[in-house]
């Protein structure tokens, strides 16, 4: 028979069951979400004119054969990603045009801005709830049970740095692969695909997407690394 000193030290010890259930549904949504929320955070982060400012200009950044200075994809791609996230119907995007009077896009690249808008706002909507879900949790966990919302945040950290370990390492490895089934995952086949001189390949060529990836993948990692080093030294200084 266990002596009681030995069912004291227990974490469960005590705890009803209906809360001691709570507690572990809690904590299951806090490590689920940690990395879906530390990602979408990191893209919201990338999907600004400041990232676009330092991308563009950074030396190496492959131009544009067809014309497009620097100048115009610092006016024109911000008015990108202002359509992404605003309300803005089409038009934003079907009304700009050229010097000479052509349209900026095309009917299939205005039709694919479409299916990103509809993602894009899909995923910080779903950022959004899940958000103010992962901070009830937390916010019931540190009242009733901080061991744990402690196991919770640090089992999300360690996941978010597996997986983007794993992501970065596949990206880097075999970038095509990776781009095309992530736009795939996504989009209908066919749909997402340019020629050269399109304006969104001249905007946003491949080597921004890839610069986008390590960025987000770094921040996100960083990010990770932040709680596990604070639950570290609080695990420390309880045990000193």
């Amino acid at each position: 028979m266990p002596s009681n000193t030995a069912a004291a030290s227990h974490p469960d010890h005590g705890v009803k069951p209906a809360k001691l259930w709570a507690g572990r549904l809690a904590q299951c949504v806090i490590t689920l979400l940690f990395p879906v929320l530390l990602v979408l955070l990191a893209v919201r982060l990338v999907m600004t004119p400041l990232f676009l400012q330092v991308e563009y200009q950074r030396p190496g950044f492959p131009e544009d054969y067809y014309g497009f200075s620097t100048e115009d994809r610092l006016h024109y791609g911000p008015t990108a990603i202002e359509y992404l996230l605003s309300s803005a119907d089409i038009s934003l995007l079907a009304d700009l045009s050229f010097s000479d009077g052509g349209t900026l896009y095309n009917i299939r690249e205005l039709g694919h801005m479409r299916d990103v808008k509809i993602v894009t706002q899909a995923a910080f909507t779903f950022g959004l709830f899940g958000a103010v879900l992962f901070v009830l949790c937390t916010l019931y966990l540190y009242r009733t049970q901080r061991d744990l919302l402690l196991a919770a945040v640090a089992r999300g950290a360690w996941l978010t740095v597996g997986l983007i370990v794993a992501i970065v390492i596949g990206a880097v490895v075999a970038w095509d692969a990776f781009f095309t089934l992530f736009h795939n995952l996504f989009f209908t086949s066919g749909t997402w695909q340019f020629a050269y001189s399109d304006t969104l390949i001249r905007l946003f060529p491949e080597q921004f997407w890839f610069d986008a990836a390590i960025v987000i993948g770094g921040i996100t990692f960083t990010g990770s690394l932040i709680p596990l080093l604070l639950i570290w030294l609080i695990s420390r200084n309880q045990s000193g």
